[in-house]
């Protein structure tokens, strides 16, 4: 058995029925606990984003959404969208959608909890995320479930969601616009060609991440605040630019979405087997991607609200919530919607899904083929836009990944100071990587760190109906 058959055993566990039940299921709690807070309020979370924040703590609460959608927006949304719809059709992003809108309560849920059961270090810094959840709400007798979370979290910052994913998205990006042939190859490792362009985009991106880390938490919001919302906007431009150009296509892209997403078309043709395994392809590859790219029920955004200046856990609950709408009902369909736009009647009708193309290549081509022209200014403004998103998302993760291994050592600097080297050297090598076998790797730590944020946000449900309960009753109105 080869080493990418083992990983997609692995992930084939780790992203079972099992869990995708669990995570569901967290979404369907937190919504009911919240008071289906996702429908009732989403339109308050909005007004408070930029609301002054008063209170303990170390950021703004529009910095720590922009330092959580810096850290969400990024190769998901561009490159993972797209994986999706080659591992399960169309009708993964349908699924995608379930996971956002369920997820935005799962997101609150974490986000304010974290705010509620966090902690002010010896050095006077706050520190907050799913570990001290776990261990202060559910109780110490749980602390190695807490441990879990943070070495599952350290893990996947270095090894998977925070670095050789995104780096491996903006190098392809970079190939595919420069050199698409691959004419100039400098060396090849581990199987794979690495060109010039390659290289050369590796290492500026490496030199780049290296500056701003080594800065710690304020130098990567600061940059988040300033390079997260410009490239929303470029990237919103071009998704609505393709949707507006196709608005009479768009009912058509919307019915094969759902008719992949249930196999009525496998059920046209009788073959049960067949509907089981699209339908849960599907399934399983949507709400992977859309867990990626969201990260709600993973666990990450918490670590970043949890210093807010803030005395009112739900208020910036409410604030982050709407990252997983802006990520994922809005960027990731837009995405979506291009692909299947951009390869209607054509590529992606064939049963298996199957593209011949990878990575930020597919988005790329859909949208060169609906807005026309050469396609070169469509592939520059895409590798613009997925080259600062996923620069952006590198740096968030190295913030959530510090933060866990800081929650493991027991505020040991000298522990994370050599992680930011480790995590920069990750970096360095994510270019030459297989892009399959790194997106694998990526969803198996987000399964494993999921896992316990679930539990704990499952068991802490009357806590989250508590608060928010209170909350709303001392601030009836914003």
């Amino acid at each position: 058995m080869t080493f990418t058959e083992i990983i997609d055993k692995i992930d084939g566990y780790v992203w079972g029925i099992p869990t995708i039940i669990l995570i569901l299921v967290t979404g369907i709690v937190c919504t009911i606990a919240s008071g289906g807070i996702q429908f009732t309020k989403l339109g308050r979370a909005f007004k408070g984003i930029f609301k002054k924040n008063e209170g303990a703590g170390e950021l703004s609460g529009f910095a720590a959404l922009c330092t959580a959608l810096s850290a969400t927006i990024g190769t998901g949304n561009i490159v993972g969208v797209g994986t999706a719809i080659i591992g399960g059709g169309p009708g993964a992003l349908f699924w995608m959608w379930i996971a956002a809108i369920l997820g935005t309560a799962t997101k609150y849920t974490e986000c304010m909890l974290a705010i509620k059961y966090r902690e002010k270090t010896e050095d006077g810094h706050i520190l907050g995320g799913p570990f001290y959840t776990i261990e202060k709400g559910m109780g110490p007798k749980w602390k190695w479930l807490a441990i879990l979370f943070a070495l599952f979290g350290a893990i996947a910052g270095i090894m998977g969601i925070g670095t050789i994913t995104q780096i491996n998205g903006i190098t392809s990006a970079i190939e595919n616009a420069f050199d698409p042939e691959q004419a100039h190859v400098v060396f090849t490792l581990w199987g794979k060609p690495a060109t010039l362009a390659t290289v050369i985009g590796g290492a500026a991106v490496t030199i780049a991440v290296a500056l701003v880390v080594i800065g710690g938490i304020k130098r990567i919001s600061k940059v988040a605040e300033k390079v997260v919302p410009a490239m929303a906007i470029i990237y919103v431009f071009l998704g609505l630019s393709v949707l507006i150009m196709n608005a009479t296509k768009i009912p058509a892209a919307f019915a094969l979405i759902f008719k992949s997403a249930f196999g009525w078309k496998a059920i046209a043709g009788g073959t049960a087997g067949y509907i089981f395994k699209q339908v849960t392809d599907s399934m399983q590859k949507g709400i992977a991607r859309g867990i990626f790219s969201n990260e709600a029920g993973l666990g990450s955004a918490p670590i970043a609200a949890a210093p807010v200046q803030t005395d009112e856990p739900v208020e910036q609950g409410l604030v982050n919530m709407t990252g997983t709408v802006i990520d994922t009902l809005i960027i990731c369909t837009m995405t979506g919607l291009a692909i299947v736009i951009g390869f209607f009647g054509d590529i992606l009708v064939t049963p298996d899904w199957n593209a011949g193309i990878e990575g930020a290549a597919l988005t790329a081509t859909a949208l060169s083929r609906v807005l026309g022209g050469d396609g070169h200014s469509v592939q520059f403004l895409l590798l613009l836009c997925l080259a600062f998103f996923a620069f952006t998302t590198i740096l968030g993760w190295d913030y959530y990944a510090e933060k866990c291994l800081e929650y493991l050592t027991g505020g040991k600097m000298w522990a994370v100071k050599i992680y930011r080297w480790l995590y920069i050297l990750a970096v360095a090598i994510g270019p030459y990587l297989t892009i399959t076998v790194v997106w694998t790797i990526a969803d198996i730590f987000n399964a494993l760190m999921a896992i316990p944020n679930c539990i704990a946000l499952i068991a802490l449900a009357g806590v989250t109906a508590k608060e928010t309960k209170a909350y709303f009753e001392r601030h009836p109105t914003l």
